[in-house]
């Protein structure tokens, strides 16, 4: 049954096919076909472009128009299949595996979990909707990189804000931490920085704008070690 919704548009004259895309898209609704992105099916796509940022071509956009209801179900169980069809692939080509088939069963087991887009502190209009009754994460900007479980760890099902306490505008994020708690409704905050020292600024931030705003909100700290290990939890 088609309906009235936000879907992805793939402009196929930008897109060169490199497939950033694909692992970007956590219900797995893009594929490469005849050198160009496409949708698997539209009932796979829930329109909230997680895959838009991965596209260095700018070849990805939203769109309202008609279209297949997205199907919850359907995106669950094409995902078990290609699971099981990626595990098959290891058992049988034991030899011949090569870095495409190992590339291909990695997408298939580590998918990205942001549900928003933008995510740098300085963009993100305090009243969007993927903000409201969220828990909210602030992150270092290093973090996801030292980090290498973040998506599965921390980012799953939350909202994210991301920025640098060191080398950006620390009053502009103050203001924007302020506006955020008073328009949002966040149900919880948690901070994540690296133990260098610079980067604790960020949880100092956090708690001027939560004390500024007025709001009384649970907060929590996660400190990640330069080894990308998680030193601790306050």
């Amino acid at each position: 049954m088609k309906t009235l919704r936000k879907i992805v548009k793939i402009d196929e004259e930008k897109c060169n096919g490199c497939g950033l895309c694909i692992p970007n898209c956590p219900e797995g609704a893009l594929q490469i076909a005849n050198g160009k992105a496409k949708l698997v099916s539209e009932s796979y796509c829930d329109g909230l472009g997680a895959c838009i940022g991965a596209c260095p071509q700018g070849a990805i956009i939203t769109e309202k128009r008609e279209a297949e209801e997205f199907d919850e179900g359907a995106v669950k169980q094409s995902l078990k299949e290609r699971a099981i069809t990626t595990a098959h692939l290891h058992e049988e080509l034991p030899v011949q595996r090569g870095k495409t088939v190992d590339a291909i069963c990695i997408a298939s087991r580590v998918t990205s979990a942001l549900n928003q887009w933008p995510v740098q502190l300085m963009l993100v209009n305090p009243k969007a909707p993927f903000f409201q009754g969220k828990d909210l994460l602030v992150v270092a900007d290093c973090v996801p990189f030292a980090y290498a479980g973040f998506h599965q760890d921390f980012l799953k099902g939350k909202s994210i804000v991301v920025g640098c306490s060191k080398f950006d505008d620390t009053d502009l994020y103050e203001k924007k931490l302020i506006a955020l708690f008073r328009q949002s409704n966040v149900r919880s905050v948690t901070v994540i920085n690296m133990e260098v020292p610079c980067c604790y600024g960020l949880h100092s931030l956090v708690q001027r704008g939560l004390q500024n705003s007025g709001k009384k909100i649970p907060t929590e700290q996660v400190v990640i070690d330069i080894k990308g290990e998680r030193k601790s939890i306050t």
